[in-house]
Parts: C-alpha cells; sequence; structure tokens
C-alpha cells in the first residue's frame, strides 16, 4: 500500500461481513481501493492539507505502558493518552500482543487513535505482523492439527510457546479480529519501504505492495489452517539483511517494491548486532542486566533500519521520526 491510500479506523466498512467459514469468525471483505487521499474514519470532516511528520513504532508485544509513555515522550498523545500530533503520520510495524500483559489494550489504543488521528488531519495506521498472524490462527484453529515441517503441531501450542496471553485470548472479540484481518503488510511512505519481518518472503506474494497486500488478505480470508501456518512460517523467518548478503537482499526488496531504505520490526536489536546485556556490576548474567539500546539500528549499507528495541527483553520500546540520519 501506498501511503494515504485507505485507512484503518474504527468503525469502517460495511456492517455486515460476509463470506466467513462455517463454523469460523466473520471475515471483512476487503475495502475498495481508494484516490490517494487519506480518508478521516469520521465522514464529513476535512482533510487537512499537507504531510505531517512520519514517526514509526517498533514491536510492541503487549507492553501498554512502555507505549503509552513512549507515544508520549514523542509528542504524538498527551497526558491522557489522546492524539495530540496534530497531522502527523504514524505506523506501527506490527506484533501488538504476545509476551506482554495487555495485548488487547493495545490493540484498542492504536484503533483509537486511528479515528483521533483522523479527525486531526493525520493518520495512524498498522502493519501486520506474524504475532498478529500467530493470535488469529489460534482464535480461529486452536488445537487443528497443522503440518510445521518438524511433524504436527497446532496455532494454539505455538501461540503459548510463543508468549499467548490467555487474558488477551479472553478478552477478544469479532471486531479485534476484523481489523487484525485487513491490517496490510507492507507500505512506502516518504521514500521508506515500511515491513514488519527483515525477510525477503514478501517476494513470493506479489511484484508490487498492492498486490503483496491483497493476495496475504486474500490467503487470510480463505480462512484455511495449513495455509495460515504457511503465512505464519514464512514471516517468522529473520535475519535476511544483517550477513554478508544483506544489502543485496535489502536492495532486491527495494527495487521491487520502492523506496530508498527499509524500516522494518520483528527481529530484535540485540539479536542484530550481538552485543551483551549490560548491568550496574558489568555482569550480563546479572538480574538487572539488560541490552543497551540507544534507538534504532542501521544497518546492510544503511539500507535497512531496526525498530524493535527488545521491549520484552527489558530493552526499549522504540518510537521514531523518519528519516534517520546516517
Amino acid at each position: 500500500m501506498v501511503e494515504g491510500s485507505m485507512t484503518q479506523g474504527a468503525g469502517e466498512g460495511p456492517t455486515t461481513w460476509q463470506g466467513a467459514a462455517e463454523g469460523g469468525p466473520a471475515i471483512p471483505p476487503r475495502p475498495t481501493r481508494e484516490p490517494d487521499l487519506y480518508t478521516p474514519t469520521v465522514r464529513d470532516l476535512p482533510v487537512i492539507e499537507g504531510a505531517g511528520p512520519l514517526y514509526v513504532v517498533g514491536d510492541v508485544h503487549g507492553y501498554l505502558d512502555e507505549l503509552r509513555a513512549a507515544l508520549r515522550a514523542a509528542g504524538l498523545t498527551d497526558d491522557e493518552d489522546r492524539w495530540a500530533a496534530g497531522n502527523a503520520r504514524l505506523w506501527f510495524l506490527g506484533d501488538f500482543t504476545d509476551r506482554g500483559p495487555d495485548g488487547i489494550g493495545v490493540i484498542d489504543m492504536v484503533m483509537r487513535l486511528s479515528a483521533e488521528a483522523a479527525a486531526a488531519g493525520g493518520y495512524c495506521k498498522a502493519l501486520l505482523g506474524n504475532h498478529e498472524l500467530l493470535f488469529l490462527g489460534a482464535s480461529r484453529f486452536g488445537d487443528t492439527p497443522v503440518d510445521s515441517g518438524a511433524g504436527t503441531a497446532s496455532f494454539h501450542a505455538a501461540w503459548m510457546l510463543n508468549g499467548g496471553q490467555r487474558a488477551d485470548m479472553e478478552r477478544l472479540r469479532d471486531h479485534h479480529i476484523q481489523w487484525m484481518s485487513r491490517l496490510d503488510s507492507m507500505a512506502v511512505a516518504d521514500g521508506h519501504l515500511l515491513l514488519h519481518s527483515d525477510t525477503t518472503a514478501y517476494l513470493e506474494y506479489g511484484q508490487n505492495v498492492d498486490d503483496v497486500n491483497d493476495a496475504i488478505w486474500q490467503a487470510l480470508a480463505r480462512n484455511d489452517a495449513e495455509e495460515t501456518w504457511e503465512l505464519f512460517r514464512k514471516f517468522t523467518k529473520r535475519f535476511a539483511f544483517r550477513d554478508e548478503g544483506g544489502p543485496q537482499a535489502a536492495r532486491e526488496l527495494l527495487d521491487t517494491y520502492g523506496g530508498k531504505r527499509i524500516v522494518h520490526g520483528h527481529s530484535p536489536i540485540p539479536y542484530l548486532t550481538g552485543e551483551p546485556a549490560e548491568s550496574e556490576s558489568g555482569d550480563p548474567d546479572a538480574p538487572d542486566a539488560a541490552p543497551r539500546i540507544d534507538g534504532p539500528h542501521i544497518y546492510a549499507d544503511s539500507l535497512a533500519i531496526a525498530m524493535d528495541g527488545g521491549v520484552t527483553m527489558a530493552g526499549k520500546l522504540l518510537v521514531a521520526r523518519l528519516p534517520l540520519d546516517d
């Protein structure tokens, strides 16, 4: 999706969803493509001319309090966690749930900010992460067996193994499922190719941004456990841009989909840099040891920016304004 082509706010689209598989949750139809003009969630509100500053948020993983603090520090929200950034543009790079205590609270906040930003002439949008695929699969297919490539598995077992929170599943509602099911997988904004995963698997789904987004949405809409598992498996891969062939892999994605630099989440920065955790005592194994995260990580000959600050491992939840200086 090229930025500005569609909204992701609460309350959009038809009020009756069709096409659900028998026994499964309702799957919303793909919204028709709009002109390259951002349409507010609330009808008849004027669109403020001129693009505002562009921000991105790394993986949140249910850490709602940390998200609130990071958005306030960036000046995007006020003391009551309401949108305060006017016509600014904000992209979340996916992975809202699992591992942290309040994934549903995170999703609710992002949905609300989408509506509030639209009303102010800006926008707040989000990409599909592999943990959204896992959460959707666990909610739809539960213990249905799937071929994991290493034997029989299930979405529910994989979700629990990867930090699934029972409280999130208990609070999951149809509108959360519909919202996650409609998220795009990539976007281009101000010369940045925005992705969740640092993988080249996107190339298997199309040769332009819209085709990739449509192909992945259609795969989810078919409501097939094996196909959804294959999506999850592919977008759980990582480190495509890290090693010797990383710059070439990054260039291939940029040449295909546009942009001059990739911005992604998924792989925590400490995994990419290999730097050990630090503690006041100097012992990396001490209870207070945590990775040192100074900000986003620019790498792969400056073709990629990693935004997962490792909040799940006592790192930071990163919010950054683009572009970044080298």
